[in-house]
């Protein structure tokens, strides 16, 4: 496996923070080939003439309507993209899912019945179901034929999910698992005929099941009255002596945690995704916009306060999609090397997924907030009317305001982020000593005083500099806890300032990537253009960069030992201040001309 994986230039999960990639590593959505074109071109007719069309009804739960699109999209194929052959799915690439959750992602509340079926509503049992329950179950998902809903949530556990309370206790005849508890914020509850539920056998032993619709004591709440995502149906679902065939455990006993936490690794991929999709759709909604108004004689886009808003919702969201795409090619080939040495289809996105945890956490929280932010900003450009229910702005910024606390909050991601990096450090899956002492032994020596020279060498220095401000930082933290003079599971902002520091790194990087990579591609927009968002974006994160590094360190040292950090913080973010005024408003006239999000 190791061979397969370095023949293919991967890195492994986490890897970024200490070894380079090159452009050719990365994939990049224009280097999209005709079969995916196509794909995509089916997705977007269905999406404008199916649910575009369906989003005023869809927002007031007409019966039947989600279900019914669902199945729809089964017909298609599009409900089983991500699913092997053998069940009737079409087993496309990554690459190929991801254009599918981007061209889905401006859906509003639809999204999240598609998401929540295809997602953690079908995984668990690719993942972990027996032969007999992919077979019985598998299909009819696929096709649209049933609907599958997630039921992990409780009342009084929700980023704690093994402190669930909901009991499975065998029957005395040892036919069937009896369950009793509640399950709330389930998504497609409503008309899901397949539920994955989780429930602590004797007490104890967190397990899944696949529980069936009509199962005796399974009853749901009324729907909730949610901020947004109106047209999604989300109930609390209660089992009462609920008999469970023994046949319909998922996975082994006590090892539901793993289901729990796998499903949702890809989920958070898929997630972010979708919010790149939706942060475009919301940009061309704010163009559009903003090219009508007229306001002092001028449209509302000639005015620099707006160009501004309008450029920075469509650069965080290219670097978002850059991100994305780099993310996908990496699961891709993980994917491949797993299949060629063996493992089936669905166990070799189980290990996927899980590889590349960390970055799939990255997008997730990225991508959520970048839509967040489009949403704010577009109900901002309306003015007036975009804080009207009759338009669709206040319904995109309700729609978005969820995707920072569903699949793990934001928070949550962003401790997990470096919990896993420092954990696979511990199990030598990634050397991060060896730089770490590396930064240390240049703080002590002469800075050089040579100017980088070749293409994107500022980009390039700062990349590696970033890397050596999060090393310098976490390697501190990390000899201060071996020191006992912390201890980081009680020092969250110290955690939280340095995962966002990996997270601007790994957008910086993954941009910088796909800048230099289409230099060599045929495209709709000059060099020009693409570099002027990448160096907004690197002119930003430098000063984010600094500023966290600087607030973690002044957190835990202090004299001597801080100003050597902090002359360390200044010496590796040193990135040259750009005119960001003149590149966002390039990136400003690229959008007006094209209608929306330019690259």
């Amino acid at each position: 496996m190791e061979d397969l994986l370095e023949k293919k230039s991967v890195l492994h999960g986490g890897e970024f923070l200490v070894k380079d990639s090159e452009p050719a590593d990365i994939f990049i959505p224009e280097a999209l080939n005709e079969e995916q074109l196509m794909v995509k071109q089916m997705a977007l007719d269905f999406f404008e003439q199916e649910i575009e069309p369906s989003k005023n009804k869809l927002e007031k739960q007409e019966p039947g309507l989600a279900a019914a699109l669902l199945k729809k999209m089964g017909d298609l194929g599009l409900l089983g993209s991500h699913m092997p052959t053998e069940y009737g799915g079409l087993a496309l690439d990554s690459n190929t899912n991801t254009v599918l959750s981007e061209v889905f992602g401006p859906a509003g509340s639809f999204i999240v019945s598609y998401a929540a079926h295809t997602g953690i509503g079908m995984l668990p049992i690719l993942y972990f179901g027996t032969n007999e329950q992919k077979e019985k179950y598998l299909p009819k998902l696929i096709s649209g034929e049933l609907k599958a809903a997630y039921c992990l949530t409780e009342p009084g556990s929700g980023s704690d999910a093994l402190a669930a309370k909901t009991r499975a206790d065998l029957s005395p005849d040892g036919k069937n698992y009896i369950l009793n508890g509640q399950k709330m914020w389930i998504s497609n509850a409503g008309f899901a005929d397949i539920f994955t539920v989780f429930a602590q056998i004797d007490g104890d032993k967190f397990t899944g099941f696949i529980v069936e619709k009509g199962t005796p004591g399974l009853t749901l709440g009324a729907e909730e009255e949610k901020l947004g995502i109106k047209g999604s149906s989300t109930r609390q679902v209660f089992f009462e002596n609920s008999p469970v065939p023994v046949e319909n455990v998922l996975g082994q006993i006590g090892k539901g945690h793993l289901i729990a936490f796998n499903a949702l690794n890809i989920g958070r991929y898929k997630l972010g995704a979708m919010c790149i999709g939706g942060a475009k759709g919301v940009i061309q909604m704010a163009t559009k916009y903003a090219i009508e108004r007229q306001q002092f004689g001028h449209k509302i886009a000639d005015f620099g306060a707006i160009q501004h808003k309008l450029a920075e919702m469509c650069i965080r969201t290219f670097v978002g999609e850059s991100t994305m795409y780099r993310i996908s090619q990496n699961l891709d080939d993980k994917k491949t090397a797993e299949i060629e040495a063996g493992q089936t289809f669905g166990e070799a996105n189980l290990r996927a997924a899980e590889e590349y945890a960390i970055e799939c956490s990255i997008l997730k929280i990225y991508g959520s907030e970048v839509v967040d932010y489009t949403v704010d900003e577009n109900v901002q450009i309306h003015g007036g009317i975009g804080f009207s229910e009759e338009f669709g702005a206040a319904r995109a910024y309700r729609d978005a305001r969820i995707n920072r606390i569903y699949e793990g909050t934001n928070e949550i991601n962003r401790l997990l982020m470096i919990d896993m990096l420092f954990k696979r450090a511990l199990k030598g899956a990634i050397d991060i000593v060896t730089p770490a002492w590396a930064v240390q032994k240049e703080l002590a020596s002469m800075p050089g005083f040579g100017k980088p020279e070749g293409i994107y060498a500022e980009e390039k220095l700062a990349v590696k500099d970033f890397k050596k401000t999060i090393l310098m930082v976490a390697g501190a933290a990390a000899k201060m806890q071996m020191d006992g003079k912390l201890n980081l599971k009680d020092e969250q902002e110290i955690v939280m300032n340095v995962s966002d520091m990996l997270i601007d790194l790994y957008n910086c990087e993954s941009t910088l990537l796909r800048v230099e990579k289409l230099r060599d591609f045929n495209k709709k927009q000059p060099q020009e253009l693409y570099e002027a968002a990448m160096q907004v974006q690197f002119h930003d994160a430098t000063s984010r960069i600094s500023k966290n590094a600087t607030d973690a360190l002044a957190s835990f040292a202090e004299g001597d030992l801080l100003k050597t950090f902090l002359m360390g913080v200044k010496r590796f973010t040193k990135y040259p201040p750009q005119n960001v005024k003149s590149k966002r408003r390039l990136v400003a006239a690229a959008m007006l001309e094209s209608g929306g999000f330019c690259f």
